[in-house]
């Protein structure tokens, strides 16, 4: 089951500067496994205390996954997951 993983800027050290790679799982915490298994180091800029972090924001398919079964949200061949890490600031 191959899913393409759109990498922000700011990970891409850990992707050898791919801006996107190709990982498997049946659902998001699978997946950031085997990009683990692929990328070490990775997880532990999505992962925290066994969740997101607060400040992740993961699409699949353009669906935000908190509103789809966070870290168990189904995944099927062929679809898209996008890290976005979340910006603040202004005036």
């Amino acid at each position: 089951m191959a899913i393409e993983v759109r990498i922000p800027t700011i990970l891409r050290t850990y992707t050898g500067g791919a801006k996107a790679v190709e990982a498997t799982g049946g659902s998001l915490s699978e997946l950031i496994d085997d990009l683990e298994g692929n990328h070490p180091g990775i997880k532990g800029r999505l992962i925290e205390n066994g969740d997101l972090r607060r400040f992740v924001n993961v699409y699949v398919n353009d669906e935000d996954v908190r509103f789809i079964g966070g870290l168990e949200a189904s995944l099927s061949d062929g679809d898209q997951v996008v890290v976005l890490p979340a910006v603040a600031g202004g005036a």
